[in-house]
């Protein structure tokens, strides 16, 4: 990976770095001189600005007291704690490697050594999970005053364990339903204690919104190194083979296991309106036209007649389309929708 970041270091235009975030499988099993060796690699190359985000992930059963110590020791600024549930047996049926004591002694000892700056993962619409229990775990984080929640639908990649479980009818199928009525109870919980749906599976008090999440959510560029990394810089997208030993064969020859697809119009149209559509901030119609043209305007605001009545689904105000609550379940489909599809 260090070799990489110098590999790759011209991919990027705009040398300033806001954010680094080490994420993706448990980085959290580095210790303190392999994280200052990466972020080090990445300021040879790269200007890291003086008040950058940088954000390790981290499993709660990892952050144990010498853990969290050593770590206070590097730049991270920033820890993005996998919760999931302050349930025993959820997490059980999870095959969560912590416990529910951990869930939460996890986030105790990050605030108690000086870290402000905390996000937490916490999932619904499973199962085992019924509203009660939901409220719950979501009022766990709020009286620990966690200042960012980020929180996802359960779902069911296929060959997996949860997957063969439902195929066998060894656990109950997921349920639409249930998850709607969970991500609203969601949006209501966090929202009525002073957080705000900034994006449709995040949440945060005033000020502390996620500076990577929201930078890849507006269509700033950004770098990824490892296996299966992801890349983008606004005119092309790569990713990286997932394959480790093929990764490393190709660092070791100079010549990197990438693909790369080069970014046509509508491409870059297609994703800004999903991305944005998903935030607060919502797709921008002046921006639209400025980079877009009069066509992909159009297009917008023919597909949109469908859906702004009553405000139940998409909001059109003051030049901007937001999602609406209801709006918020349907977010897949209504960017569909406005796609440019040749």
């Amino acid at each position: 990976m260090l070799s990489e970041i110098e590999l790759r270091a011209s991919y990027l235009e705009n040398k300033k770095v806001e954010s680094l975030y080490f994420g993706g499988g448990t980085p959290s099993i580095l210790q303190a001189k392999e994280i200052d060796s990466l972020i080090g690699q990445v300021a040879k190359y790269f200007e890291i600005s003086s008040d950058a985000e940088i954000t390790l992930e981290a499993n709660p059963d990892d952050l144990d007291r010498k853990k969290v110590q050593e770590l206070k020791g590097t730049e991270i600024n920033r820890f993005s704690i996998g919760i999931q549930s302050f349930y025993e047996e959820d997490l059980k049926w999870m095959n969560r490697a912590h416990n529910s004591e951990e869930a939460k002694s996890s986030i105790m000892r990050v605030q108690d050594a000086g870290f402000e700056n905390i996000t937490c993962d916490l999932i619904y619409g499973y199962p085992l999970l019924t509203n009660n229990k939901w409220r719950s775990n979501m009022q766990e984080l709020i009286n620990l005053e966690v200042p960012h929640i980020s929180s996802y639908s359960m779902t069911v990649e296929k060959k997996t364990a949860l997957a063969h479980l439902i195929n066998t009818g060894k656990t109950a199928a997921l349920n639409e339903d249930q998850s709607a009525e969970q991500m609203l109870m969601l949006i209501d919980t966090l929202t009525s204690s002073g957080y705000e749906h900034y994006e449709i599976s995040n949440f945060a008090k005033p000020g502390r919104y996620a500076r990577h999440n929201s930078n890849y959510w507006k269509g700033k560029s950004y770098l990824g190194i490892g296996p299966s990394a992801h890349s983008f810089n606004g005119a092309s997208r790569s990713w990286n083979i997932a394959n480790n030993a093929l990764y490393i064969k190709g660092i070791l020859l100079k010549e990197l296991a990438l693909k790369t697809e080069l970014l046509r119009k509508n491409d870059r149209f297609n994703e800004y309106v999903m991305t944005s559509l998903r935030t607060k901030w919502g797709v921008d119609k002046k921006y639209v036209l400025q980079e877009f043209g009069d066509d992909y305007l159009n297009s917008i605001l023919k597909t949109i007649e469908q859906y702004v009545y009553n405000k139940e689904v998409l909001i059109s105000e003051e030049g901007i389309i937001t999602l609406s609550p209801s709006g918020k379940l349907l977010a897949d489909q209504i960017a569909a929708d406005l796609f440019i599809v040749e």
